[in-house]
């Protein structure tokens, strides 16, 4: 059994199956199961815990938060770590063209952090268009993002991408013959089913509106912060100014931890209701 897991990556197809000239990846049938459950939990929340949206207003909104996600992932990894971005801002409309010499090879390359500005900015849009508030709908998403979160690692950990550093631990999996870590499932339960309890228990015990919305982003930083610590960096990257742990990842992740503490603090201090 331990040999099988160790060798999970010679006995396993990345493509789920083939549809004409077009491979579908399990990666992104996982992606469609992380959209659907955080939809799923997101609803269910609204009728358990009676919250005052209707669906159909909720509906829309999920619109405009996954054109925001595609968005900003895609546009964000162009930003933050494709070596390539002079070119991609340059040719926009080569951005999202799955096609490379006329083969289709889909879409590579998106940031989670990119995902998440595009989700804040596509939300701050829809709430002034609706007059909603942007902290309450906040609150509502993110147990949802939580728990689909873990289907994107999961995801990443059968597209065989976001491999982790090697180790001599038992459970670790070969990669070009080199034993690693499933850094990709350390992920799905640091940054997506731990944060998910979390902020699942803690959901009527806040003080002020918000206070979800953010813990999340504290939460997931410092969850990344640590699972980055047992993930090879970025090829294009490797490890930034010499060091020999310093990742983007990392880097990103902490400015955000502070921006969030900041928020937390000032929103805590006058414990804001809208």
């Amino acid at each position: 059994m331990l040999e099988f897991w160790q060798n999970i990556y010679s006995n396993f197809d990345p493509v789920a199956f083939n549809l004409g000239p077009v491979a579908v990846h399990w990666y992104g049938l996982m992606y469609a199961l992380a959209l659907l459950s955080a939809i799923f939990v997101a609803k269910w929340l609204i009728t358990h815990d009676h919250i005052n949206i209707s669906q159909d207003k909720f509906d829309s909104y999920i619109w405009w938060a996954e054109i925001g996600v595609i968005l900003g992932a895609r546009i964000g990894y162009i930003l933050f770590y494709d070596p390539n971005a002079i070119y991609y801002l340059t040719r926009p409309w080569e951005i999202f063209n799955p096609f490379i010499n006329g083969e289709f090879v889909g879409i590579s390359g998106m940031s989670y952090h990119g995902a998440f500005i595009g989700f804040v900015l596509a939300s701050f849009l829809f709430c002034k268009k609706h007059k909603v508030s942007f902290w309450f709908l906040a609150d509502l998403s993110v147990i949802g993002i939580s728990f689909g979160y873990i289907f994107g690692r999961i995801g990443n950990f059968l597209n065989q991408e976001l491999i982790g550093r090697q180790t001599d631990m038992p459970w670790g999996i070969y990669v070009n013959e080199i034993l690693v870590h499933p850094s990709q499932l350390y992920e799905a339960v640091l940054e997506g089913l731990l944060i998910f309890l979390i902020l699942f228990v803690i959901r009527k015990r806040t003080t002020f509106i918000g206070q979800l919305a953010i813990l999340y982003g504290i939460l997931y930083s410092i969850a990344r912060i640590i699972a980055e610590l047992f993930r090879q960096p970025d090829a294009q990257l490797g490890f930034l100014y010499g060091t020999s742990w310093l990742t983007m990842g990392i880097l990103i992740s902490a400015s955000f931890a502070l921006l969030c503490v900041t928020f937390y603090i000032q929103r805590n201090r006058t414990k804001i209701t809208s």
